[in-house]
């Protein structure tokens, strides 16, 4: 298997602005990275000043660049209508030509990103919340009649066009089963945590309990500073170097992305 190298880059303070995310992935592209994946927050405590909205800076990219795959990397569903984001993620795909991975999970709310919006705070509910709004999303998506009557979400009657491919990538902490699961029926998982690329053998096992099906991605992130080599033979399909989120330096952060995976 053939490991892929990307970023996973926090649109925050000095990146703060979706047109210099469309420069560093129009960079990156031509540097030799595959994958341009953003952060998706609407605040991050008292040491993050500026966030750029995580779907302007998505058609950005789509626009700036011809290869890299791309997408929010995670948006919480918990906080997002299912049907909106169809549509949002449908008119990416088509928009990049297909290039559009849709990053989804149940958030955090450690700085108040639900609480302080009125949004659920309790994990649980999102978790609920986000099962339910994978069955309405997955459908909408493959273009399927859609019928819903759920605890949280209703669609009455619905097909929607186009519908182009659209990967769904599902993240959670290393060691938590439940994402682990969930992930499994879709086409990858973005591991949150881990400390060891030994502990890519724990995920990889626990993933074949659940027959993922074929081309499913394992996704692991490490910061800059971290050789990515011991990670890049242990099961993991994308090797993600991050980005932020504190203390962005903009001439820094394009040292990285020129000097290539």
């Amino acid at each position: 298997m053939t490991t892929r190298r990307g970023l996973f880059v926090a649109p925050f303070d000095a990146l703060a602005d979706p047109r210099v995310i469309a420069d560093l992935a129009a960079t990156a592209e031509a540097s030799g990275w595959e994958g341009f994946f953003v952060w998706d927050h609407l605040q991050y405590g008292e040491r993050v000043t500026a966030i750029a909205d995580v779907w302007t800076c998505c058609a950005a990219i789509a626009m700036r660049t011809e290869k890299l795959q791309f997408g929010p990397m995670v948006t919480p569903l918990a906080r997002r209508r299912p049907q909106v984001l169809a549509r949002q993620a449908a008119s990416l795909a088509v928009l990049s030509g297909g290039r559009f991975v849709l990053g989804l999970g149940l958030g955090d709310d450690w700085v108040g990103e639900f609480s302080a919006f009125g949004d659920e705070p309790d994990p649980r509910a999102r978790g609920r919340m986000l099962d339910e709004g994978l069955e309405v999303l997955t459908g909408l998506l493959a273009g399927r009649p859609v019928d819903h009557d759920g605890a949280h979400y209703a669609v009455r009657e619905v097909r929607f066009r186009p519908a182009p491919d659209v990967p769904i990538w599902l993240a959670g902490r290393f060691g938590n089963r439940a994402p682990l699961r969930r992930a499994a029926r879709h086409q990858g998982f973005f591991v949150i945590g881990l400390d060891r690329p030994e502990d890519l053998d724990d995920v990889v096992g626990g993933l074949s309990e659940h027959s993922p099906a074929p081309g499913f991605e394992v996704v692991v992130d490490v910061r800059p500073e971290q050789d990515p080599a011991p990670w890049l033979d242990r099961g993991a399909s994308w090797v993600l170097t991050r980005i932020g989120p504190f203390d962005l330096d903009l001439e820094e952060v394009r040292r990285i992305v020129e000097a290539g995976p």
